[in-house]
């Protein structure tokens, strides 16, 4: 015996293919007459006359293993060399395979059906080959077996040319669908007769195909005429709408009232998948009865029946809708309430050691109905109007999101945004079970809920109108509380991905709660989530959603903590672990803010890395190098570039890592090139973002202190529709570093200021992203829709949006770790700065602090 061929070890050479045909060959001696080959010793005893000793089976198996290797290495064979593998070695698989085992005949009906998509021969040639051997198999007594040819088949006959089908396929079917074939003979022929359909002209249909199928519709044995109604679907699309209404409906009809209930079933759902093809009249004269029998019979039948009729009603109600009279849609909607509570009347306080099987295996079918009713559930609003949706489906809606079932809630949970947008400006409705999902035990409810998460939360804080208006989120006080615990019982579980998805999904908050609310509620736990989870992808997803948090938080004192405690907790912390946080903290800010704010906070404290003690550290600050240049715009940061090339040299010169020596030098090739720097425009945008944010803030503050008198709202609408200025207006000579509250100049009149004020709040209430993981849409999404003003913006809501922007809180309530610390480190443009080296090695106990010391540049 060879040792069985591999893919990447075969090739066509003489003794090669000679061996593989050896293997074949031996496989078709299975055994080998054990008298003619031994000689019995006297004394020895013998089997009993008529008693045949029992084959060896090591080497069969072996033979069989062998056997299998070169099967499904036929068709890199065939790639190979087509022709030298049809002469030789397809003659031998042949033979073979009349006495293959299951698994062998199973791996050449895959490597058969290889063969036709990788087109290595020509249909003629393909149909000469391999047609007849597909054929001679299909009545394998094996089910699994015959199924995999079968399959195999059925992808044959769509390239097979209409002569070909005709003579090897359709004219032995007349034959093999007769009644005296055996029923798996049968079963094939409905199958392949589906498929032949849409191969041939009408005429052919009618004279050679319809009579064989309804044959095969009046089979004796049910499987059959199951088998066949399942494929009337396929036959009613290939002979078009005449040929359907005159000769399928009719075995339809006769179908659904078939004694077999697997049969009944069949029949209803071809008629519900072929609503479409017929006209009102066949709906309301025909169908409509039949519908309307079936649902009355559903809840005596078989519970599979329930289940198939749950799943279709949508589609149902849909297609019927047109022909319903109002008793009829009130029948139908009263039946899809009682399925939406279908085995919950019941008594569930038993032990359910107690409870017999037939009735255990009942509550999972009615679990199954159940669930199909939520899936079916925004059809269902269609069906009603979502006018209606309070009077008629709420307490339905609340009952499936209450479901004592976890397969039931989390397919409410799923369709929970399609609900939501159906109801449209009634969303509000729906408040309290999106707090009841989102309070759910089961993670998997709380996974299939945050998916369009943002949507929801956009559309509940919209009040489901396209237009920016006053905040619908303030009637829902349990939605904080709500995310809050939801984090927490995703972080206690083991489902990291779950945990990962729902803190890249609370980037969000931003737009539908206040900075206020963020800072307060979780800006703190990112923190903590960042500094003491162990899984990275939450690490790092919490440090992204905390960067989006600072980006659009409205209170520079409150930025100035945030970016104090990156600093210092995480930049400067003992752990390197910490450290490294940190670097990936620089990664999303360089991502979503402008170069300025960069470069203003974070610059120093970066570079300042590259003399930490850790090697990973070093590295890792190596890698994000080229990301820390860009940031820089000469000549005005001049200064820093010096900085940053000088601890760049510095590592070239002392580093003794050889990890991180080899990527400093392949980083340092572009950091010390003279690169030409084009004005960046979406940056730009980001710093004139940001920049309004400053301005905002001062300009509420002003407000406040003018006489302890809110500005009327008759007043402040006037000056927005006065100062309403386009992007395009905005002045060009906005400076380049990130101003703080004294930069906005007395002598800048109150009418602009209101108009940036404006400006600024259209830009903060924008809609989000769909798509909030990807920060480079996200920031493209503010930077170009930021400064466009709303137009419809209502008296009452800009007013309202400010004021819930800007909710003061008592000292008492800012947590221990946001009380004021000393100030923040920072580099403004035109100042240099000189790192000291660490003196400590150590990664865990001693703490770091960076000594960042400014000077003047030169003009």
């Amino acid at each position: 015996m060879h040792p069985p061929p591999s893919a990447a070890a075969m090739d066509f050479s003489q003794n090669s293919l000679f061996g593989y045909m050896e293997d074949l060959q031996e496989l078709t001696i299975i055994e080998r007459p054990v008298r003619r080959s031994l000689k019995v010793r006297p004394g020895e005893r013998t089997c009993p006359q008529g008693v045949r000793p029992p084959a060896p089976r090591g080497p069969a198996a072996g033979q069989d293993v062998q056997g299998t290797s070169v099967i499904a290495n036929l068709p890199f064979l065939m790639r190979q060399n087509p022709t030298e593998t049809l002469r030789r070695v397809l003659p031998k698989v042949r033979e073979v395979l009349h006495v293959a085992g299951v698994e062998m005949q199973l791996t050449a009906a895959v490597s058969f059906l290889t063969i036709l998509q990788d087109e290595s021969v020509s249909i003629h040639s393909y149909t000469h080959s391999f047609l007849q051997v597909i054929l001679l198999h299909l009545e394998h007594r094996d089910t699994g077996v015959s199924n995999a040819w079968l399959e195999t088949l059925l992808s044959v006959i769509e390239v097979l040319p209409k002569e070909t089908l005709r003579h090897e396929i359709l004219n032995p079917l007349v034959s093999k669908a007769q009644l005296s074939q055996t029923v798996q003979s049968r079963l094939v022929s409905c199958k392949i007769l589906g498929k032949l359909t849409n191969k041939f002209d009408a005429h052919t249909i009618k004279r050679e195909i319809l009579p064989l199928v309804k044959s095969l519709c009046q089979d004796v044995e049910y499987e059959v005429r199951s088998c066949m109604c399942r494929q009337l679907e396929n036959i009613a699309q290939g002979i078009g709408t005449e040929l359907t209404k005159s000769v399928v409906l009719p075995e339809l009809i006769e179908l659904s009232r078939d004694e077999g209930s697997s049969v009944r079933l069949a029949a209803f759902e071809t008629l519900v998948n072929l609503l479409d093809i017929f006209d009102t009249d066949d709906r309301s004269q025909t169908i409509l009865p039949l519908v309307k029998s079936f649902c009355e019979k559903s809840f005596k039948a078989d519970e599979s029946i329930l289940i198939s009729l749950s799943f279709h009603l949508g589609k149902l109600c849909h297609g019927l809708y047109g022909i319903f009279t109002p008793d009829q849609h009130l029948r139908f909607l009263e039946f899809y309430k009682k399925l939406c509570t279908l085995g919950l009347q019941q008594e569930n306080g038993h032990n359910e050691n107690q409870i017999p099987p037939q009735i255990l295996e009942q509550e999972k079918k009615y679990i199954s109905v159940r669930k199909n009713c939520a899936y079916n559930f925004p059809a269902m609003i269609v069906f009603v109007d979502p006018k209606n949706f309070h009077m008629e489906l709420y307490s339905t809606f609340f009952c499936l999101c209450h479901d004592p079932e976890v397969p039931v809630r989390y397919t409410i949970a799923i369709c929970f945004y399609e609900v939501s947008k159906l109801l449209n400006s009634g969303v509000y409705l729906i408040h309290k079970e999106l707090i009841t999902l989102l309070q759910d035990e089961s993670l998997e409810v709380l996974d299939a809920l945050i998916d369009h998460l943002p949507e929801i939360l956009e559309l509940m804080s919209t009040g489901g109108e396209n237009s920016v208006q006053e905040n619908k989120l303030s009637s829902l006080p349990d939605l904080i509380p709500a995310l809050t615990a939801a984090e927490q019982r995703a972080a206690a579980s083991l489902k990291w991905r779950t945990h990962e998805k729902l803190l890249q999904k609370y980037a969000c908050l931003p737009h539908v709660i206040s900075s206020d609310q963020i800072y307060y509620r979780f800006l703190q736990r990112m923190f903590t989530i960042m500094m003491t989870n162990n899984v990275l992808p939450v690490q790092k997803a919490a440090s992204r959603t905390l960067c989006i948090f600072l980006r659009y938080n409205r209170k520079q004192e409150q930025r100035h903590e945030v970016i104090q405690k990156l600093i210092e907790q995480l930049g400067q912390g003992k752990s390197y672990w910490n450290r490294l946080r940190f670097l990936d903290t620089c990664e999303f800010i360089i991502e979503i803010f402008s170069k300025s704010f960069f470069c203003k906070y974070f610059f120093l404290p970066a570079i300042e890395l590259t003399h930490d003690p850790v090697a990973n550290v070093r590295m890792k600050l190596c890698y994000l190098l080229p990301k820390v240049k860009s940031t820089l715009k000469i000549p005005a940061d001049k200064h820093l570039l010096q900085q940053l090339e000088m601890c760049v040299r510095k590592l070239l010169c002392q580093e003794k890592d050889k990890d991180v020596l080899a990527i400093v030098k392949r980083v340092s090739i572009t950091l010390f090139q003279k690169k030409f720097y084009e004005k960046d425009l979406l940056d730009q945008e980001k710093e004139r973002e940001e920049l309004l944010l400053l301005e905002m803030e001062q300009l509420e503050k002003e407000k406040q202190q003018n006489d302890g008198r809110p500005m009327s709202d008759k007043v402040f609408e006037k000056k927005r529709r006065d100062t309403k200025t386009p992007t395009q207006s905005l002045p060009k000579n906005i400076p380049i570093s990130v101003p703080g509250p004294s930069s906005v100049t007395p002598s800048t009149s109150k009418e602009i200021k209101k108009s940036k004020l404006i400006r600024s709040q259209s830009f903060n209430n924008q809609a989000f992203h769909a798509k909030y993981g990807n920060l480079e849409k996200c920031a493209s999404k503010s930077s170009t829709a930021g400064y466009t003003p709303v137009s419809g913006l209502g008296k009452t809501s800009v007013l309202s949006l400010t004021d819930d922007s800007f909710r003061t809180r008592n000292a008492s309530s800012v947590p221990p770790s946001f009380s004021p610390n000393t100030p923040l480190p920072s580099t403004s443009r035109g100042t240099g700065n000189s790192v000291d080296p660490k003196s400590s090695g150590s990664k865990d106990t001693q703490p770091r602090k960076a000594t960042l010391k400014s000077r003047k540049s030169n003009p």
